[in-house]
């Protein structure tokens, strides 16, 4: 469901180039995928980006 919903707002080509470039205050200064080999949860990572991002309610 996470990579579903990061393909949907970012675009298939660049769902995971956001993921592995783009470090994020709210995830402690990492990246989606740093934070979430760190362990967090998909649920917290998606709701940081929402934040950052700025992501429409309507696919939050």
């Amino acid at each position: 469901m996470f990579w579903e919903r990061m393909r949907a707002h970012f675009g298939e080509g660049y769902a995971d180039s956001f993921a592995r470039d783009h470090v994020m205050a709210e995830l402690g200064g990492r990246t989606v995928w740093e934070a979430l080999e760190a362990g967090w949860e998909a649920k917290d990572v998606w709701r940081a980006v929402c934040v950052a991002m700025d992501v429409p309610a309507g696919r939050r």
